[in-house]
């Protein structure tokens, strides 16, 4: 048995032992599993659900490994929405210590939305799993949180169900303020050079290029074959990009190498893959979004504001 599972079994054992059955209290708890899928499940959910996060604000949700509270707390839960798709590889954990009590709802693979084929790096080929980065993404993961929360509460399908299509038109009007924010950048630079290739959606969204110097989960962070490939991208491609991008939670030490060699400027930080801290600048989804256009269009070259 491996020194892993012989930690967690003693704290399930210790859980166990120590606390009352998960099920003793008729609250039904959830966990999310990283900081903007804990702010959309908490828009369909409200106050009638426990709702806590496996990943906390600021940290990677790609390298996390889940700690004795997080398991803890996993032992209390009826259900954990992840959004799956390779995004959180220690998900594979959770799925060794659940049982017929726990609902795993891998929410990008069950939304009703058109994914894309990651292009660099070692899961090439597989599907992106950033869908939340475009608002219409998003709005598919709220249709699959309130159904999901609507079969174990089906007294208060009703308000859930309320709850998401506030949530929708919220994000609609979110999409059209940030489409509206990046319009006025000119064609010509409107390529997004992020550490991470996790913008692919957002491109979609607002019609960018977008180029990543590693793939979507930091497997090749930091290459000497990333960098030189992206160098080489930099170096032969015209236009120049007029910046180029580090995200929040992925030190900018390898951006800023590249910038200094290609006298490209560094601008940053993008959000991702987390929110920031509630005094932070993307304290919440849509002023992630806004933090990120306004970013871009400060950095591209998008037109004076009024």
């Amino acid at each position: 048995m491996s020194k892993w599972v012989t930690w967690v079994c003693a704290l399930l054992f210790v859980a166990l032992i120590s606390t009352a059955p998960a099920y003793a209290n008729t609250t039904l708890r959830v966990i999310a599993s990283f900081s903007v899928m804990e702010e959309l499940v908490k828009r369909v959910a409200g106050d009638t659900v426990s709702v806590n996060v496996i990943v906390p604000r600021g940290e990677d949700v790609h390298r996390w490994e889940l700690t004795p509270p997080n398991v803890l707390a996993l032992e209390e839960t009826h259900i954990v929405f992840y959004n799956g798709l390779g995004l959180e590889p220690w998900i594979r954990h959770v799925e060794a210590m659940s049982d017929d009590n726990l609902t795993l709802v891998e929410v990008a693979r069950e939304a009703d939305y058109t994914p894309l084929i990651i292009s660099t790096g070692q899961y090439k080929g597989e599907l992106d799993p950033h869908m939340w980065m475009d608002p219409e993404g998003a709005a598919a993961y709220i249709d699959v949180i309130a159904e999901t929360l609507a079969e174990h509460l089906p007294d208060q399908a009703e308000v859930f169900y309320t709850r998401a299509e506030e949530a929708r038109k919220a994000l609609d009007n979110l999409n059209l303020a940030v489409k509206e924010r990046l319009e006025g950048i000119p064609q010509t630079n409107r390529t997004l050079v992020t550490s991470e290739a996790g913008f692919g959606y957002f491109a979609r969204a607002y019609t960018f290029a977008a180029q990543g110097v590693w793939g979507v989960n930091h497997e090749t962070q930091g290459s000497a074959q990333a960098m030189a490939k992206m160098s080489e991208y930099l170096t032969m491609n015209r236009p120049r990009p007029p910046a180029l991008f580090f995200e929040s939670t992925t030190p900018s030490i390898h951006m800023d190498a590249l910038s200094r060699e290609a006298s490209i400027p560094l601008a940053g930080p993008l959000y991702v893959d987390s929110l920031s801290g509630a005094d932070g600048p993307a304290a919440n989804y849509s002023a992630m979004l806004h933090h990120n256009a306004e970013v871009m269009h400060t950095a591209l070259g998008g037109a004076t504001a009024e």
